[in-house]
């Protein structure tokens, strides 16, 4: 263990990123809480100016690190190693890609597999990214999610700097997503914004979400009929211009649709009878987003056995779904939005006004 101060510089994959990132990434035997310290006692430089763990760095700065400390007796524990995956785990995971490149990878995850592991979650696709690192130096990285029972298009960075990219995009909303879904009854507006905020249901263990118009987050989601079968249910193109947990499922329910197959939700109303599955009816279609080297990813991923089948029975066919243009903008304006914009206006009429007024009053 050395006793001097080390020295390293931010490479290009690192450009952007949290410097409590960077140390996850390549000093991972150093606690947050000593980096911390460090920061707090002004030992951490980024390019001799002290810096805090949330400080963002860039490629080419100059990291000022002191030398390790001897571990605690916790902190020398071996760290748990992953197990390795056998080969029907490594078909799998390669089946689900649908696109390659040096710096992404978009897959069509099934129904029933988890985006990330958690409490009784063993079996995730977080678990299965070794048997996709494929030629790359490291392992690939999730840069967002989709509920355990939702199919369809999810994007995977190959890289460091693929992955801060990508994070940009999506809390930046240029990354743009199209989902698929069968809901329960036909909306009387058939081409509709949803914008009702969303938070965690009290009681839920934070599992579950509702509408909540006093502390909710804003959200906001397009819909727009595809096809319909009667007034018995409908097929909708969905799409979301905020990003919140459970927000396709948590909307429909609340104007009266749920999604087929969504009990959580819906309850009883969302499953319907006549041959159609009770599983979940909500799949990624497509997913679109600026490349971290120019150009852009834009990907369509095929619906799952049960969504196809279901189509096929009300006489639906995909092609219709494929044929509505994608939005180019972030969506209509919100209400808050169109009333900013409405006084911007009438006080631009009323200054006109006042100048014409000034203007007859006046004399030659």
């Amino acid at each position: 263990m050395t006793d001097k101060v080390r020295e390293f510089t931010v490479g290009y994959d690192d450009d952007g990123i949290r410097l409590d990132r960077w140390f996850k990434r390549h000093l991972p035997d150093t606690s947050f809480t000593t980096v911390a310290k460090w920061a707090r006692t002004g030992q951490l430089r980024v390019d001799g100016s002290r810096a805090t763990p949330g400080d963002r760095i860039a490629a080419g700065q100059l990291l000022r690190v002191p030398p390790p400390e001897a571990p605690r007796d916790e902190e020398a524990r071996p760290r748990r190693e992953r197990p390795p995956l056998s080969e029907d785990a490594i078909a799998f995971a390669r089946d689900m890609v649908i696109y390659k490149d040096a710096q992404a990878l978009v897959l069509n995850k099934p129904p029933g597999l988890a985006t990330q592991g958690g409490t009784k979650t063993h079996e995730h696709v977080d678990g299965l990214l070794d048997a996709l690192q494929f030629e790359a130096e490291g392992r690939p990285k999730l840069v967002h999610r989709l509920d355990k029972d939702t199919s369809g298009a999810l994007l995977v960075a190959r890289s460091s700097r693929a992955a801060a990219f990508f994070a940009k995009a999506f809390s930046g909303r240029t990354a743009r997503k199209v989902y698929w879904a069968l809901i329960v009854d036909v909306p009387s507006i058939e081409d509709g914004m949803i914008e009702l905020p969303i938070a965690k249901q009290p009681g839920s263990g934070g599992e579950k979400m509702h509408v909540d118009e006093e502390n909710g987050q804003p959200a906001r989601t397009r819909y727009r009929v595809i096809e319909r079968a009667g007034n018995r249910c409908a097929w909708v193109e969905l799409q979301p211009f905020t990003g919140r947990t459970h927000q396709l499922r948590v909307h429909m329910a609340a104007i009266g649709h749920p999604i087929v197959g969504d009990g959580k939700y819906g309850g009883a109303a969302a499953f319907l009878t006549g041959g159609i599955s009770r599983k979940m009816h909500l799949h990624a279609r497509r997913i679109r987003v600026d490349h971290p080297d120019a150009g852009r990813i834009d990907e369509t991923a095929s619906l799952p056995t049960h969504f196809a089948e279901s189509l096929a029975s009300l006489g639906f066919e995909e092609a219709r779904g494929d044929a509505l243009p994608l939005d180019e903008g972030k969506g209509p304006p919100t209400r808050e939005q169109t009333k900013a914009r409405a006084k911007a206006h009438a006080k631009t009429v009323r200054k006109e006004r006042r100048g014409e007024r000034r203007g007859r009053g006046s004399r030659d």
